[in-house]
């Protein structure tokens, strides 16, 4: 959500002054006659050390541009400042965004449209994305975002534990699984050979965490959420209460611990004390770092329709009064040479969404990334509104009516009830990027 009072204008703009004071004085090797290129990201941790390694390599390749990033910080401070960037004329080139959030900046003008024509001039267009993947960068019939991957909600799953308890094929996979009660009886066979639970799930405070796993589930039924601006929310109620009731059940004291929170779930598998992770594939180096064998896959399809719920971090144009078109000209190129040598982001756990480099040889060879690729064709992202998105306070206002159905009990009817009452506020409101409703998809 994008709503900004004049103290905030203030401080934001001394926010980046000092940021851009930070990257001036950095040590620069750009080219003789290069153009420097600003591009402005929240990747952190291990994340920030890949992109910058994938950076390296693109102001390596050639000399015509280079590429200066600025590391801001994650969730709503980045999102505020990029917002005053956009509507004070200080933008930079280009910018990281999640896909779920380019909705809620697209429509007051803080985003420059993509040419897809120039685009498709450097072997970039439909055919080498993925069709959920693609279509997320579009809002009506202009493309606001380009994607740089899909990081989804995934299982991760201790092959010695998991063998053990009987339940992995020839090959070192989970059976298929196609309902929850074959997906409660292997984690009931799991957790016999578990030192403390089979499955590692944290929720505890944590909004994102229970959505994740919710909208999985809830879009396994087939099920959709819309949410229309001054309509009424289009939720299937049957599907959202089957899908807080098979949450809960799983949290028994055996299964599952029945209160975790994000950081006692991954520390229970890292340290090998449970056969089964549901998480993120952006936990992938901290499961590596403990030491033992593991494998992954995507969520099993429980209730009939693929879906694992995701988001994608997006390459946009941040607006741009009077864009310099020989700088915007090489962004594409920067963009085009990024999504080209995206290899290394998989090791990061992300799934690349340029399919030329999830198609190749050498990622079918890259385990256990490989077996959860197919995700990037059933991902599922937060219905579209201006509110929704990572980092946002719609997860949280999930995690409120969710959390006491999964902790204590409480009716999920209840619960889907206090949701979509939450949802129908916000849906009355005027989008603040857009308070007068002038644009339209």
């Amino acid at each position: 959500m994008i709503h900004l009072n004049r103290r905030q204008l203030l401080t934001g703009a001394a926010a980046l002054t000092g940021a851009g004071l930070l990257a001036g004085c950095s040590p620069s090797s750009t080219p003789s006659g290069a153009e420097t290129l600003q591009f402005w990201h929240l990747l952190s941790g291990g994340d920030g050390v890949t992109m910058s390694g994938l950076l390296d390599k693109v102001n390596a390749s050639q000399d015509a541009f280079h590429v200066r990033p600025t590391v801001l910080a994650w969730g709503t401070p980045y999102y505020t400042k990029l917002a005053i960037a956009g509507a004070g004329g200080r933008a930079p080139d280009v910018a990281i965004m999640h896909a779920t959030r380019v909705g809620g900046y697209a429509p007051g003008g803080l985003l420059d449209t993509w040419d897809i024509d120039r685009l498709a001039s450097l072997g970039v267009d439909e055919s080498t994305f993925s069709a959920p993947i693609w279509d997320k960068g579009k809002i009506g019939d202009k493309r606001f975002s380009v994607a740089l991957d899909a990081h989804p909600f995934v299982l991760m799953f201790n092959t010695d534990i998991c063998d053990k308890a009987g339940v992995l094929d020839s090959d070192g996979n989970l059976p298929p699984i196609s309902s929850p009660d074959e997906f409660v009886e292997v984690m009931q066979a799991i957790t016999g050979a578990s030192e403390s639970h089979g499955l590692s799930y944290g929720y505890l405070g944590d909004g994102s965490q229970m959505w994740r796993l919710f909208y999985t589930l809830y879009t396994q039924h087939g099920a959709e959420m819309e949410f229309p601006q001054e309509g009424a929310p289009v939720i299937d109620d049957d599907a959202a209460v089957a899908s807080l009731t098979f949450m809960r059940s799983l949290l028994d004291g055996k299964i599952a611990a029945p209160q975790a929170d994000y950081q006692a779930a991954i520390a229970e598998f890292a340290t090998g004390k449970s056969g089964v992770l549901l998480t993120g594939v952006w936990e992938l180096r901290t499961v590596q770092a403990a030491g033992f064998p593991f494998n992954a896959a995507v969520i099993p399809t429980m209730y009939g329709t693929p879906a694992s719920y995701a988001d994608s971090h997006t390459f946009v144009l941040p607006h741009q009064a009077q864009p310099n078109e020989h700088k915007r000209e090489l962004t594409y190129q920067f963009v085009a040479d990024l999504l080209k040598n995206s290899f290394d982001w998989a090791t990061a756990g992300h799934i690349p969404a340029y399919l030329p480099v999830t198609q190749s040889p050498e990622y079918a060879d890259l385990m256990p990334q490989a077996n959860y690729a197919v995700a990037a064709d059933q991902v599922r992202y937060d219905p579209p509104a201006w509110f929704t998105g990572s980092g946002s306070e719609f997860h949280s206002e999930f995690g409120a009516t969710a959390q006491p159905v999964l902790l204590s009990g409480d009716d999920p009817g209840a619960a889907v009830k206090k949701f979509r009452d939450y949802v129908t506020r916000q849906l009355s409101k005027p989008n603040p990027a857009d308070p007068k409703g002038v644009w339209k998809a």
